[in-house]
C-alpha cells in the first residue's frame, strides 16, 4: 500500500466535516482539514447559529404580545444593533473552539484553498498533500438572480451582519431564508415586501399552515407579491428599484436575494480528477463515494433527495467516520430527518407528509386544533394546528405542526417515528407533567 501524508483530507470545516473528524482522529487516523474561509463553515458562522440568535428576541416579542394582558409591557421593540452585538457575543468564539477541539486530537488545520491535483493529491498554495482518501464538504453558496442590476442585491450572509435594520426591505424569494428574514425584518420595524416567483411559499410544507403564516405577516404589514418575474434593478438616489416584466416597480432601501443556494463544485479540480457533478451537487453512491472511489462527499454539496440541512450533514460526517474507521461496510441508511422554518409561528415537519401518500386506504390522518388543549393556552398561543399520519397498524409515520413551539413538538415525536414505537412502547413513556412533551404524546 502506498504511503501517504494523511489517511483523510477534508475540504471544508462545516458540519459535513467537523462532527466526524474528531472521533476519527481519536481512532488513530491522520487527518488534515482545509478551509479558505471561517472555521466552522456556513451553519455556525453565517447560517443556523446567528439566525436563531437574532430570532430569539422576535420569539420573545411574540410571547409578550400573546401575554399583553398579564404583562402589559409598553413600547416593547427590538434594538437591532444590540441584537447584532448579542449575536456576535454568542457565535464569535465558535471558530476558535472548533480549532482547539480539532487540534487537541492531532488534526492539522490548513488555512487556504485546496485544489485537487489527482485522486490522492491536494494542493494548498505551495504545499502538496498526499492522502489515501479525500472528503469534499464544500457546502453551498447563495444564488444570485441573473438579471440586470443583481449586484445591488444582498444575500443571507449580509442580512445576518446588518448593524442597523433598514427602513424598508425587499425580500426576493419565499423559501426558508426569505420567510425567516422577512419575519425578523418586520419584527425589527422594517417595511417588508416579499416578491415570490410563483404562487406558493415554503413549497415543501403544508400549504394551509403556510398561508396562515403569510396572513399573519400581512396583518403585521408585510406585502406579498406573487407570480412575479423580475427584469432588472437599478439604484435611484439611496434606494434600489426593482422592475418586473410587466414594468411594475417596487422600491426599498435594501434588497435581499433569497432565491436559493447552489453547490460549491467549481474551481478546485473536480473536473481534473473526474468527479461527476451537476447543478444539484456532487454525484455519490450509497457509500457517499463519488465517481472516483477514494474521493467522498458529505453535507450540502451532495446531489441528494434528503433535505440539505445541518442534521443531514452531521449524520453523513459520522457515517464516513464509521466507514473509514472500519466499523461498517454497509451503505448509509438515513433516518427520518426533521425540518423547521423559524417564522413566528414556526412550521415544522418530519416523516411522511399527506401530499406524499399514494395509497390513502393504508394511512389515517389525524388533525388537531392544539389550542383546544389547556396546556397549549398557558402562553396564550394564537396559532396551533398539527397533522399526524399513522399507518394501518397505527404506527406514527409522519407529523407536521404550525405553532410557536412547532420545532419542540416535532422533535418530541421524532423518536416514535424513527424507532417505530408501538402502542405498548408509547404507553411506557412517562413524561414530566405538566409539559409540552406530555401533552404532545397524548396524541399518539
Amino acid at each position: 500500500m502506498a504511503e501517504y501524508d494523511y489517511d483523510v483530507v477534508y475540504l471544508g470545516t462545516g458540519h459535513g466535516t467537523f462532527d466526524g473528524v474528531i472521533p476519527l482522529a481519536k481512532r488513530g487516523k491522520r487527518i488534515a482539514v482545509i478551509e479558505d474561509g471561517t472555521i466552522g463553515g456556513t451553519c455556525s458562522n453565517y447560517g443556523c447559529n446567528p439566525k436563531i440568535t437574532l430570532d430569539a428576541p422576535v420569539a420573545m416579542l411574540r410571547s409578550l404580545e400573546n401575554m399583553r394582558d398579564v404583562l402589559p409591557v409598553k413600547d416593547a421593540h427590538i434594538n437591532w444593533a444590540a441584537n447584532q452585538k448579542h449575536k456576535q457575543a454568542v457565535i464569535g468564539g465558535i471558530p476558535d473552539l472548533k480549532v482547539s477541539r480539532m487540534e487537541a486530537v492531532g488534526i492539522e488545520i490548513i488555512n487556504g484553498y485546496g485544489i485537487l491535483q489527482d485522486r490522492h493529491t491536494v494542493r494548498v498554495g505551495d504545499r502538496q498533500l498526499s492522502t489515501d482518501k479525500i472528503v469534499v464538504a464544500t457546502g453551498l453558496r447563495s444564488h444570485h438572480l441573473p438579471i440586470e442590476g443583481t449586484e445591488l442585491f444582498h444575500v443571507s450572509k449580509d442580512f445576518l451582519a446588518l448593524e442597523e435594520m433598514p427602513a424598508s426591505v425587499i425580500v426576493i424569494g419565499a423559501g426558508y431564508i426569505g420567510m425567516e428574514f422577512a419575519t425578523q425584518a418586520n419584527a425589527a420595524g422594517a417595511k417588508v415586501t416579499v416578491i415570490m416567483h410563483g404562487d406558493q411559499a415554503l413549497k415543501g410544507f403544508k400549504q394551509s399552515y403556510v398561508e396562515q403564516i403569510i396572513a399573519d405577516l400581512t396583518k403585521r404589514g408585510v406585502t406579498f407579491l406573487r407570480n412575479v418575474s423580475l427584469k432588472k434593478a437599478e439604484k435611484i438616489g439611496n434606494q434600489v428599484v426593482v422592475t418586473d416584466v410587466a414594468d411594475v416597480q417596487v422600491t426599498a432601501d435594501w434588497v435581499l436575494d433569497a432565491t436559493g443556494r447552489i453547490p460549491n463544485v467549481e474551481g478546485f479540480g473536480l473536473d481534473v480528477v473526474g468527479v461527476a457533478y451537476n447543478k444539484n451537487g456532487i454525484v455519490v453512491n450509497d457509500h457517499l463515494q463519488t465517481t472516483v472511489d477514494n474521493i467522498y462527499a458529505a453535507g450540502d454539496v451532495i446531489d441528494k433527495t434528503q433535505p440539505k440541512l445541518t442534521p443531514t450533514a452531521i449524520f453523513e460526517s459520522k457515517y464516513l467516520m464509521h466507514l473509514f474507521a472500519g466499523d461498517t461496510t454497509a451503505p448509509i441508511d438515513y433516518p427520518v430527518i426533521p425540518s423547521v422554518v423559524f417564522t413566528s409561528p414556526r412550521i415544522a415537519k418530519v416523516g411522511l407528509q399527506a401530499d406524499q401518500i399514494t395509497a390513502p386506504d393504508k394511512y389515517q390522518i389525524e388533525t388537531h386544533d392544539v389550542l383546544k388543549n389547556w396546556y397549549r393556552n398557558v402562553m396564550n398561543e394564537q396559532f396551533g394546528e398539527n397533522e399526524l399520519i399513522f399507518d394501518d397498524q397505527h404506527y406514527l409515520v409522519g407529523a407536521t405542526e404550525m405553532s410557536d413551539y412547532a420545532e419542540q413538538v416535532i422533535g418530541t415525536l421524532l423518536p416514535a417515528i424513527e424507532l417505530g414505537l408501538d402502542s405498548e412502547q408509547v404507553e411506557r413513556m412517562i413524561h414530566i407533567f405538566p409539559s409540552l412533551e406530555s401533552i404532545t404524546w397524548e396524541q399518539i
